[in-house]
């Protein structure tokens, strides 16, 4: 028989006990009146607190065929995702703790943050780069022939831009965003591109053996952007099959590879530093 302090359980013995306490209480209720006050309250805190709707994290940890990856989510026209590069004084950011203190300034929190593509030295994106609907880099058409193995993997064909706008987000080949030229809030230029209307990158090859950490971004069919951190090495060709098969993105662009690959992500005690001295432009979900 449990103690009065026990969990109660469903069945044979303890199910009769339980019926005797609430019969118990019931009598209780009914002979000392000065009880009946505190019930109806400690109803209402219970019911309120089951009432409450428990929050999902934005980020959480998903195996793709072996593999581990951690997968975050952002609701365009919903979520505030924003791209960083610099601070007020005009300095790159280049660490995810920099922009989680100018965010809680605003009295904001940084829910999470990614590195949004490749970078030169200095940290400045190699191509495209638009924040707060001003272009600050522009798009680099630069081609560079050669075997695949030596082509740095931004000039990979084709290369493209993830750009997001006030009700949604797209990804598209630089070329066709070119032409195109669609409304940016936000835009920053990566490559190569992962997945193109539901294809793999024709130029990746299933098997490869060039494997290492890696980092993307995919617009999925149901409108949430998803961006994905590889905790294991992988290489190009299953990487883009993680965003066509398994989070369903017709469109994905590649963002960083090895040294480069970053998130932070305090739920899951995440605060990357970069191997090359920082990142570059940087994702971020501000709540």
């Amino acid at each position: 028989m449990p103690s009065k302090d026990s969990p109660i359980i469903f069945g044979g013995d303890h199910f009769t006990y339980y019926l005797s306490r609430c019969l118990r209480d019931l009598l209780t209720m009914v002979f000392y009146p000065k009880h009946l006050a505190p019930i109806p309250l400690l109803l209402l805190l219970t019911s309120f607190a089951a009432a409450q709707p428990v929050l999902a994290q934005p980020c959480e940890e998903q195996t793709f065929e072996e593999a581990k990856f951690i997968v975050c989510t952002a609701t365009p026209g919903h979520d505030d995702l924003r791209l960083f590069w610099k601070d007020a004084h005009g300095d790159p950011y280049r660490r995810f703790p920099a922009i989680a203190k100018t965010v809680a300034n605003e009295g904001r929190t940084l829910v999470f943050a990614m590195n949004a593509g490749m970078y030169l030295t200095d940290f400045s994106p190699i191509g495209l780069y638009v924040e707060n609907g001003q272009e600050l880099r522009p798009a680099s058409t630069k081609t560079m022939d050669g075997p695949p193995g030596k082509v740095p993997n931004f000039y990979k064909k084709p290369n493209g831009v993830f750009f997001l706008n006030d009700a949604d987000a797209g990804i598209l080949p630089t070329t066709d965003y070119l032409k195109r030229r669609p409304k940016a809030r936000f835009a920053t230029q990566s490559g190569p591109m992962l997945v193109i209307k539901n294809k793999l990158n024709p130029i990746f090859i299933a098997g490869s053996s060039d494997r290492t950490r890696r980092s993307g971004v995919g617009v999925c069919d149901d409108g949430l952007v998803s961006f994905a951190i590889s905790e294991d090495a992988v290489n190009f060709h299953d990487f883009a099959r993680l965003f066509r098969d398994h989070l369903s993105c017709p469109n994905a662009l590649y963002l960083d590879g090895g040294n480069g690959v970053g998130i932070y992500e305090p739920h899951l005690g995440r605060s990357d530093m970069s191997w090359h001295g920082g990142f570059g432009p940087v994702f971020g979900l501000v709540e």
